[in-house]
């Protein structure tokens, strides 16, 4: 490697992004290059638009272009029901799914005693403050140890506000087997049985 190449900075900078290791970002460079009218230049110009222009939303935390975001500004969703996730990844993968038609509260993490996160970390004061209004709050927590914790403290924070704290579903997901699953996730499907 030639010290100041721009291809393998280049490729580099690719195979820091999630899902793209060394092989994949040498493809992906060699690809654009190859057609950097038609590939490379509309993305750099892209990706500089967006870095100018999006901004996490001062409402709920997610990312978008305007603030308050496209979802807390549409007037078709329940905004008396609040769904909080980890990050916006989160977020974002339930509206693909269109499981949600609420408004969404991200934390930006959870507590993690071991990651040094503490409650100061996260954004659950602007939490609390929207959970005065809504009819819910929908814990969509990972089911970690750190998502269990932090959907515990969060249900006894919210317990003042008299506000319905639900969590989601979790167990066995469809089409799989009991004879593969962990202890953990066998114990929390039976105990949430209907």
């Amino acid at each position: 490697m030639r010290p100041n190449d721009p291809v393998e900075h280049l490729i580099a900078l690719l195979a820091k992004l999630p899902g793209l290791g060394r092989r994949s970002a040498r493809r992906a460079a060699l690809r654009m290059l190859m057609e950097p009218e038609s590939r490379m230049l509309p993305l750099a110009e892209a990706m500089r638009v967006a870095a100018a222009a999006v901004k996490p939303c001062s409402n709920c935390g997610n990312l978008d272009a305007s603030n308050p975001c496209h979802i807390c500004s549409d007037n078709q969703r329940d905004q008396g029901l609040i769904c909080v996730v980890e990050g916006v990844a989160e977020l974002w993968a339930l509206e693909r799914a269109q499981a949600h038609h609420g408004a969404y509260h991200v934390l930006g993490g959870t507590l993690s005693a071991l990651g040094g996160v503490g409650p100061d970390d996260l954004a659950i004061p602007q939490l609390l403050a929207r959970a005065l209004g809504a009819r819910e709050i929908i814990l969509a927590l990972p089911a970690t140890v750190e998502g269990a914790s932090t959907a515990h403290y969060l249900a006894d924070r919210l317990e003042s506000t008299k506000v319905p704290v639900t969590r989601l579903a979790q167990g066995v997901p469809m089409g799989g087997a009991l004879d593969v699953l962990d202890d953990g996730t066998l114990a929390a499907a039976f105990k949430a049985r209907r």
